[in-house]
């Protein structure tokens, strides 16, 4: 058994949104560039260190492993509520700037963890809580090789930094 976290895992969801508020658009293959972030995404044009956001399954599942709902019930909630562009499995993403990763045939760098913002708290109460610690949230990337990623796409880490823990409120 290797004690080594994996470096490489598997691309199984792409989402966008066209707006503020507009809802999450799942799609099976997109086209990613260096100035513009996800084809039609709002938001990666206007933020170059934050062009694309990377959230993994595992962490997904362990943020909603603390919810609970009525009668105590586990919380069920489609990955796309976390607004992230890519949802990634069998991989555990650098925690740290610097940190580099191929998806298909685009290269990103991480450039900071996600900051959860209060619109989790409207799709759960205590998702925000339970997004913060460990890295949950994602990671945010500005792209330093374009191309287009498809679902089933190789996600490799090329470069994981020393962990960096981040001070959250």
């Amino acid at each position: 058994m290797s004690l080594t976290p994996p470096h490489c895992g598997t691309l199984i969801g792409i989402a966008r949104r066209s707006a503020v508020r507009a809802p999450m658009e799942e799609i099976a293959s997109g086209s990613i560039t260096v100035d513009g972030g996800l084809e039609g995404d709002h938001k990666g044009p206007k933020f170059p260190n934050r062009r694309i956001t990377v959230l993994t399954r595992e962490a997904w599942e362990d943020a909603l492993a603390e919810l609970r709902g009525a009668n105590d019930a586990p919380v069920r909630l489609p990955w796309t509520v976390r607004r992230a562009n890519l949802l990634v499995e069998g991989v555990r993403l650098p925690r740290a700037r610097g940190g580099v990763l191929r998806v298909g045939a685009v290269t990103l760098e991480v450039t900071y963890p996600t900051q959860p913002c209060r619109r989790m708290e409207e799709a759960h109460a205590g998702l925000l809580k339970a997004l913060h610690p460990d890295w949950r949230g994602g990671v945010t990337c500005r792209v330093l090789e374009g191309g287009t990623v498809q679902i089933g796409d190789e996600v490799e880490v090329l470069i994981s930094p020393p962990e960096h823990v981040p001070k959250l409120p």
